[in-house]
Formats: structure tokens, C-alpha cells, sequence
């Protein structure tokens, strides 16, 4: 995939529209050129996967937004600067978007790390930064950086009551876990706490009296699985909670089966989707979170225009070999960040980042795939969480939690 992602570091993508359109446009100003966008991504290194997908729905929001004539009346622009997956790289980028290149407005990269980098340089310039990624409410304290994925202002406590919740509702709730954890700033705080809160996944389980049976941390991006492995099979946990990114649940699924091991439940927080699906039956099962998968409730729910949207991008996310050309948690955030961006400025009337900050604390925004979002001060400006829990069933991912947002039921083990 990542021979096809340009090499060079800079890469401006212009959307304009290509075809007369008979929607109603926007009214014209007397300032008729572009609106410019900036903001990095991760087109190559280790996160370039996930950025290729930010990248897409990018692209295809503006070229819906445009082909509506535009914001304000002119056309918008993304110059969209390759951090290479790299924080060290991120805040200089950054810098450099908004005092040389000057652009009118700023979008926030991919993953955590890289997002705390830009979130300082947007505060010490004053810019309006929506995000697409980073959850981590206690850390994201600038008043006018803007979340498209919310869980809610204590995560590490809503992720593994979220998980524990739904678990129990099977004919045979675990009873022993397993819990492995990449030592990434975007993944731990759900086992181990959030700054001074060291409630997590380990304290959330024992106080259900769940037994744990395995708490393993590990560095990102081991060498080998085979220990690992072996401790979970020897432990014989009835669900396995792999608080990890990435392919980490896919490496270590496979570690295992050549060990001859297979969890008999298994929960995975933020992983590459597509790998998931492609271990087949030794994938069925298996647990994740999200915040919108298309399935036709959810699209149903959605409105009238999300299957247009997810039939599109499936389109262009095939064209440029992404492995997993679905619309789902990642293209959904990046979606609702833009949306989130175009209605402050719409709320403005001008581009002015104090007005479009104050715009959308007092009016919020109206997304497609979450509804309409608040933005308290008070609590970073995350709004009430809709995450659920998504499971692989008939090769496919499914939301199945909680059961107001669900289009199946979960499903817990064969009986053995």
C-alpha cells in the first residue's frame, strides 16, 4: 500500500469541483479566492495506513462541499504537509502552515501524539483545530480544539465498563481475562488510568470480581509474540482484552494458533480493521470499538445521504488499494471533524478564529454520522460519547452494542 502513497513530503491536494451542480450554492462575497486548509497527515510511515484513509474522506467531503459552491462562497483547498508518521515532526509543520504559508484555517493530523504536538502551535497562534482521533479529554485542555470522537471526559473508566457491560449479558460471561497492553500514550490509559485516575481495566475488573489472570504491557511494536503467547495460553483466560493499535491483535492471534491456542473470546481497542476480517474464522468473533460501522441501522439512522457517502468513499478507497475500503470509525471522525470545521465558519460568517470559536460553543455543530455535537469548556468540549461495540459476524464488522444502536445481538463463544 505504501509504495502508492506519494514519496515526496509536501503534498497539495486542491479539490474543485468537476461537474455543474443543482444544489443550492453558497452566496458569493466580494473575496473570491480560495479558502486554504492546512494540516499534516500520515501519508508514509508506520501510521500511513489509517492517514490513506483520513486523506480519502478529506478529499471527498470537499469535493462534495465544493461541487455545493464552496464555504462562504469560494472554493476550499487542503494543503496537506506528510509528517511521515513522526510527533517530532508534527508542531514544525505545523508552525510552518500557519506563520509562512499563511493558511486561512487548520485541520488536525492523525493519532494522539501527533495531535497534542499540533493542538500547542494552534493555541499559540489562536486557531480553531477540529480533530479527528485523539480521545483523551484531561490532556486536550485548549479551548478551541474541537473532538470528532468523544468518550466522554473519563475514557479509561467508559471503555472497560463499556466492554464489561456487554460481556455480561452472555449466556456465559467470562470470568477470567487476559489483558495485554501496548505501551502507547493512545492505548495504556485504558488498562492502567489517566493521570492521577488510576482506574482502568485491571481495577474495573476486579471490583466486577472477575479474576485477571494475565497483565502483560509490552513496548510497541514487539519483535516477537511468542511469550506473550504462551503466558495467555497457559493462563486459559475466557476472554482475552488486547488494549492495542494496529495489527498488535492480529500478531498476536497469530502467535498463538501456532502455538495451537485460540482465545475463546477476544477484545481488540483500536486495530487496523482490515487484518482483523482477513484472519477468517480465527478472526470470527472478535471485539472492538466504534463509532459507526454501515450497517444498513446505522445507515438508516444516519439519513438520506450517508449511503451516498459510504457507497463513495468505498469507491475511492478501492482505487487506492486501501485494504479495508470500508466507511466506518476512522472515515466517520474524519467526516464529522470537517463538518464540525465548515459549521463554525458558517456560524462566523467570516474566517475569523475567535468568531468561529465562539460560534461553536454556542451553537455546536450538525454532523451526518453523530448527530449534533455540543461543545462545553468545561469538559474540553467532549460531548456525550456514542461508542459502541462492533463484533466480526459473517465476515463482516457489526455493531451489536449497546443494543439501542445495535443491527445484531452480540455473540459470545461456540459452546465448547
Amino acid at each position: 500500500m505504501h509504495r502508492r502513497l506519494l514519496p515526496a513530503l509536501v503534498a497539495t491536494l486542491t479539490i474543485v469541483a468537476v461537474a455543474a451542480c443543482t444544489t443550492k450554492k453558497e452566496p458569493s462575497t466580494t473575496n473570491q479566492n480560495p479558502i486554504v486548509v492546512g494540516s499534516t497527515l500520515s501519508l508514509t510511515g508506520s501510521l500511513a495506513a489509517t492517514g490513506l484513509i483520513h486523506k480519502i474522506a478529506g478529499e471527498q467531503f470537499l469535493e462534495r462541499l465544493n461541487a455545493r459552491g464552496g464555504l462562504l462562497g469560494r472554493q476550499v483547498q487542503w494543503k496537506v504537509l506528510d509528517d511521515q508518521s513522526d510527533q517530532a515532526k508534527v508542531g514544525q509543520l505545523y508552525e510552518q502552515l500557519i506563520s509562512q504559508d499563511k493558511v486561512d484555517l487548520i485541520m488536525g493530523p492523525y493519532a494522539t501524539p501527533n495531535i497534542l504536538s499540533a493542538m500547542a502551535v494552534a493555541e499559540r497562534h489562536n486557531f480553531v483545530m477540529p480533530q479527528h482521533t485523539a480521545v483523551l479529554a484531561p490532556q486536550l485542555t485548549y479551548d478551541c480544539q474541537f473532538p470528532a470522537w468523544s468518550i466522554g471526559t473519563t475514557p479509561n473508566r467508559f471503555v472497560p465498563n463499556l466492554l464489561l457491560d456487554a460481556v455480561a449479558t452472555l449466556p456465559r460471561p467470562p470470568k477470567r481475562i487476559a489483558v495485554l497492553t501496548s505501551q502507547s500514550g493512545s492505548a495504556a490509559f485504558v488498562t492502567d488510568g489517566l493521570g492521577d485516575d488510576k482506574t482502568g481495566m485491571i481495577t474495573i475488573a476486579k471490583e466486577r470480581g472477575l479474576e485477571v489472570v494475565v497483565d502483560a504491557h509490552y513496548a510497541p511494536n514487539p519483535s516477537s509474540w511468542g511469550s506473550i503467547a504462551a503466558q495467555v495460553r497457559d493462563a486459559k483466560p475466557d476472554l482475552l482484552i488486547s488494549n492495542s493499535l494496529g495489527v498488535d491483535t492480529v500478531n498476536a492471534l497469530t502467535a498463538m494458533k501456532q502455538l495451537g491456542y485460540r482465545p475463546p473470546l477476544t477484545f481488540s481497542l483500536f486495530p487496523a480493521p482490515g487484518p482483523l476480517l482477513g484472519l477468517g474464522a480465527d478472526g470470527v468473533g472478535v471485539l472492538s470499538v466504534s463509532i459507526f460501522e454501515p450497517n444498513k441501522a446505522l445507515i438508516d439512522k444516519a439519513g438520506a445521504d450517508a449511503q451516498a457517502i459510504v457507497d463513495e468513499f468505498k469507491t475511492k478507497a478501492t482505487a487506492a488499494s486501501v485494504q479495508f475500503p470500508v466507511f466506518e470509525t476512522q472515515a466517520a471522525a474524519s467526516w464529522n471533524a470537517w463538518e464540525i470545521l465548515v459549521a463554525g465558519v458558517k456560524g462566523a460568517g467570516r474566517i475569523d478564529q475567535k468568531a468561529i470559536c465562539d460560534s461553536l460553543h454556542s451553537r455546536g455543530a450538525d454532523t451526518t454520522f453523530s448527530g449534533h455535537l455540543a461543545f462545553d469548556v468545561n469538559m474540553n468540549n467532549f460531548w456525550p460519547t456514542n461508542l459502541g461495540l462492533k463484533q466480526i459476524q459473517n465476515g463482516q464488522w457489526v455493531m451489536v452494542w449497546p443494543a439501542s444502536r445495535a443491527a445484531a445481538p452480540i455473540q459470545g463463544p461456540a459452546s465448547p
